[in-house]
């Protein structure tokens, strides 16, 4: 019986930590807002790039998306982390929720013409890009916020399976649907999901700025790369996910994989195995909440999905592939929580916004990137060896930055200046005392 209790009690140890869930009503709106809008966010990510491969058949076409939403993502994810810092976060999200939507009305009426046109896919990407430029900020700093300090790392985790839960049901339903009924009603689920979403933002708390908050401003943006460039624990974290999703981002390929494998029945499992891995770590994530190094949680996890990638690459099994494919999403998704729970437990809240605006660049502008490396390396080289090679340089990248920015394989939370200051920081607040230190100490 004894043995029984303890068996109980370590299964129930790896639980997904619920705290942030039971305290948090905002978390809890933004949870199922997230949900809606990445199952038809991700609806549109498989049939946008699979109706460009339908209207030219190349994947340099295909891998050109990365480079379209490259330059509105750096312009506006910089904009948005200062805008996040000087205007309500609510509003903020709000409208790009909103212009999102609209963008995914256009998608549905240009797939519903006689002859879809090329064009406005990439103006929409580009488009798509800048908004989520723009929100990503507000939401991302929004979560120290609304969320007790001491449980930053479980809201990573309960955030995580919101994102999970659409990017397996998104792209397994979408492979069907256009495979099936074509690209306009997958666009059309997308709209639907952007709707609710809507309603959803509009019953959160709203969050003004501080009192004492600037207006945006390019000093302002300065201002938060010169703290993250100080900062060698931050550095390492945007560093290494930087290099692990420029080399090692094959998504933009899946498509001719599946051709390769002769597998196209397979294609939205390909896009959603990675997170079938990743969902398999959130609902196991308990343990997570007692860690206390999360740079090696970063380092790790970064060189887990390399391997795993390269490993993707060599296996002609379409069953192995996607096993491969779900342990690289395993490992994004230890090196993610990581990341997010070093950037909650240290950036001072007068900088979250713009400090948010660079994290959106550094996990956002790598894939961007990788598209575009991955299309141009399966279009010279064969699209198997843009995957082995692009796994070996991500392990290879994330070992050389490891070694360069020791710091942030030694952080420990418990030890951190910055984390210990930012700890402080948050009880004075939960208890009504004053807070002493200035926003960018």
């Amino acid at each position: 019986m004894e043995r029984v209790s303890k068996t109980r009690t370590r299964l129930a140890s790896l639980l997904p930590d619920t705290a942030p869930w039971r305290s948090s009503r905002d978390f809890r709106l933004l949870f199922y807002q997230g949900t809606v809008t990445y199952f038809g966010s991700f609806m549109a990510m498989v049939a946008l790039p699979l109706q460009i491969k339908d209207l030219t058949g190349s994947p340099l076409a295909v891998g050109a998306m990365g480079a379209v939403e490259l330059v509105p993502l750096v312009v506006f994810g910089l904009y948005g982390g200062a805008l996040a810092d000087a205007v309500d976060r609510r509003r903020l999200i709000l409208w790009t929720e909103a212009g999102l939507g609209l963008l995914a009305l256009v998608l549905l009426v240009n797939a519903l013409l006689p002859q879809p046109l090329l064009w406005p896919l990439y103006v929409v990407a580009a488009g798509v890009s800048a908004l989520a430029g723009l929100q990503r900020p507000a939401l991302d700093s929004l979560t120290a916020r609304i969320v007790a300090h001491d449980q930053l790392t479980a809201a990573a985790a309960l955030s995580s399976l919101r994102y999970q839960i659409g990017a397996i049901a998104g792209p397994s339903l979408a492979g069907l649907v256009v495979a099936y009924a074509g690209h306009a009603p997958a666009y059309a689920v997308t709209v639907a999901g952007f709707s609710v979403s809507v309603l959803l933002c509009t019953r959160l708390t709203p969050a003004p700025p501080a009192r004492d908050a600037e207006r945006p401003s390019l000093r302002g943006i300065a201002e938060g790369a010169r703290y993250a460039w100080s900062r060698p624990v931050l550095l390492g974290t945007y560093a290494i996910d930087l290099a692990a999703m420029f080399f090692a981002f094959p998504n933009t390929i899946f498509p001719f994989l599946a051709d390769e494998l002769d597998a196209p029945w397979a294609l939205g499992l390909m896009y959603a195995a990675g997170s079938v891995g990743s969902l398999v770590v959130g609902l196991t994530s308990g343990w997570t909440s007692r860690v206390h190094r999360h740079g090696l949680l970063v380092a790790g996890g970064a060189a887990g999905w390399g391997l795993a990638v390269a490993a993707a690459g060599w296996f002609t099994d379409i069953w192995v592939v996607l096993l491969c494919l779900a342990a690289a999403g395993a490992g994004d998704m230890l090196s993610g929580l990581g990341r997010s729970t070093i950037w909650n437990q240290t950036i001072p809240e007068g900088l979250r916004g713009r400090l948010a605006g660079i994290e959106v660049l550094s996990y956002s502008v790598g894939p961007q990137l990788g598209q575009v490396r991955a299309g141009w390396s399966a279009g010279w080289t064969g699209t198997r060896t843009a995957f082995w090679s692009g796994g070996l340089a991500c392990v290879g990248s994330v070992a050389v930055l490891a070694a360069l920015l020791p710091a942030l394989l030694v952080y420990d939370a418990r030890t951190d200046p910055d984390a210990r200051r930012r700890a402080a920081q948050a009880a004075a607040r939960a208890s009504g005392g004053p807070e002493s230190t200035p926003a960018a100490a």
